[in-house]
């Protein structure tokens, strides 16, 4: 178990064994103050007399050895909430990279809820293993160890007396952990179900709203969680009479040795001195061990979570090699391209060719394919067979960072981070220069809005962009492609949420970028792509037609009922 944490651990693992060393020399400390009390009791119970300045230095040491349990107790935690920290840093870190390279299917199936709690949650319980079980645990549990070995040299008999609760305790303990066991798994799968839930609820709070559908939605949250409830309390209701037993039995070490032991003395078997010098060293076994204890129930959760964060890790990631972008050209071709969601296949062996410096624009009604290839040419997907070439060269022999730096996509909704409108336009080129940046927002026509904020470029974007309209967000996003300026253009429906005042404007930003490069266009408006150097037509995931606009009205009667529903839909109004 050990070694599914060790190689997080690399360059702290030093600070874990200074931190055993300070918590066990501190727990030895607690220890010592009963021998003490044991020198101050022994001549008493004898009838012999002690000097006050005896008994005073005798308890000058006790008080020492306790300032000093303190002192080192807390360096000790120091040290392993050092290790503790820095590996969990590490953690997230290393799942944070391979999340990065995997198939967005695959994030998406796992679902917000369950990655923030992976992320949050089930992390956050390892930091419990290296910063207290570990140094604790190994220390609460060596010390009593060394007494009891130690008891069994001033009376094996008692020592026996004393140790013989202990079993009763422990098989209380795994009966407790053979119970818990067997429903981990299913508690964990409801807490994460029950998270998902949660934040699906808070985001569509508002089209529930608007639908009156709160009572259906509610129903649905409020019955993950009472199932949880319900789940816990069962789970508890089952451990809780072991729990309670072990707890009860574990620290009562001296139960059978006080009153068996006092009949040792009278039969003359045992001597009072020792009886109370054991009676002395058993008020240090049963707490250390009880702390010892209480840390065994995290090690099947851990061992749990780490299988949960490797089974994270371990999906398959996209398929990329080592070398960068090696192509002769911008030129794109789909071979024979199948792609599945899950089972289901969407894709039907496209035969596709985008030539370089050409804008190719892809039409036909929804779930027709279109957003599903312009996700595949970003790889954000891996193929079920086929291949996409760019410049000739596949994009699975490249680096995914090599592909990024090609092709600046722009997808309908755009997620803006928490931070200013100039920081998330500068995401597209971080060495970019201020005026780079500014000129770019001038070009995407961002000019209008950031006219209206006192901050300027400089206004906070606010959570996912909240502080900007749908149309507005879109136009940033476009900002960003202009200063990336890659020789591939991927445009979603980049124009789903301008307004009709301003759609002019955009379109021709849009042809200003895209002027001399490889473009990809999803469009939904027929209108706005029909001076595209090459249309395809796609229905259910196969390409129906492709040519010029004048041509598919001539050869394509898919296109004519597209392009009549177009014109149809243009002429719509409201009236009474």
């Amino acid at each position: 178990m050990f070694d599914k944490v060790r190689p997080y651990m690399e360059g702290y693992m030093g600070y874990t064994y200074k931190a055993i060393a300070c918590v066990c020399v501190a727990i030895v400390l607690s220890v010592i103050p009963y021998f003490f009390l044991y020198q101050i009791l022994a001549p008493l119970i004898a009838g012999q007399t002690l000097k006050s300045g005896h008994v005073l230095l005798l308890v000058a040491c006790a008080a020492i050895c306790l300032a000093g349990n303190a002192l080192l107790y807390v360096k000790g935690l120091e040290y392993s909430h050092m290790c503790a920290y820095n590996t969990l840093r590490n953690i997230r870190t290393a799942l944070q990279q391979k999340l990065e390279v995997q198939p967005l299917g695959t994030i998406r199936e796992l679902g917000n809820g369950r990655i923030k709690k992976m992320f949050t949650d089930d992390i956050e319980t390892i930091e419990i293993l290296l910063a207290h079980a570990i140094p604790e645990g190994i220390g609460n549990l060596l010390v009593p160890t060394i007494v009891i070995v130690a008891m069994f040299f001033v009376d094996w008999k008692l020592a026996l007396l004393c140790i013989a609760s202990l079993p009763l305790g422990l098989l209380a303990m795994g009966m407790m952990y053979k119970a818990g066991m067997r429903r981990m798994e299913t508690y964990y799968g409801a807490a994460a179900k029950m998270n998902n839930t949660i934040i699906e609820y808070i985001n569509g709070m508002e089209v529930l709203k608007v639908f009156n559908r709160d009572g259906e939605s509610y129903r649905r949250f409020e019955g993950d969680i009472t199932s949880y409830r319900d789940f816990t309390l069962a789970w508890y209701k089952v451990c809780w009479p072991w729990m309670a037993l072990y707890s009860s039995i574990i620290p009562c070490v001296a139960l059978f040795t006080i009153p068996f032991g006092a009949w040792f003395v009278l039969q003359g078997w045992s001597s009072l001195a020792d009886l109370i010098l054991v009676i002395c060293m058993s008020l240090a076994v049963g707490e250390p061990l009880l702390k010892a204890m209480s840390f065994g129930g995290k090690f099947p959760q851990l061992n749990y979570k780490i299988d949960e964060l490797e089974r994270l890790i371990e999906h398959p990631a996209l398929k990329q090699s080592e070398r960068g972008f090696e192509g002769d050209g911008h030129g794109i071709c789909f071979e024979d391209v199948r792609f599945s969601y899950k089972d289901a296949e969407v894709i039907h062996g496209i035969e596709l060719k985008l030539e370089e410096g050409t804008m190719t624009a892809l039409v036909g009604e929804s779930g027709s394919g279109k957003s599903t290839l312009a996700k595949l040419l970003v790889h954000f997907y891996d193929l079920d067979s086929g291949r996409i070439t760019l410049g000739g060269q596949d994009l699975t022999d490249m680096r995914i960072e090599a592909l990024n730096d090609q092709i600046s996509y722009v997808s309908q909704e755009q997620f803006l981070f928490n931070t200013s409108l100039y920081e998330n336009i500068l995401i597209g080129r971080p060495d970019a220069s201020r005026e780079d940046v500014i000129e770019a927002a001038r070009r995407a026509q961002c000019d209008e809005f950031l006219a209206r904020f006192p901050q300027g470029i400089d206004t906070p974007a606010g959570d996912g962009g909240k502080m900007l309209s749908g149309g507005e967000r879109q136009r940033i996003s476009l900002a960003r492609a202009l200063l990336k300026d890659a020789p591939v253009i991927v445009l979603d429906e980049a124009t789903a949420f301008i307004d009709p005042e301003n759609e002019e404007k955009m379109n021709a930003a849009i042809s200003e970028i895209i002027e001399g490069k490889t473009v990809l266009v999803i469009a939904h408006r027929l209108h706005t792509v029909t001076g595209a150097d090459k249309i395809v037509v796609l229905k259910d995931g196969t390409v129906e037609a492709q040519g010029t606009h004048e041509e598919l009205l001539g050869s394509s009667n898919e296109y004519r009922r597209l392009w009549a529903a177009a014109q149809e839909s243009a002429a719509w109004e409201v009236g009474a």
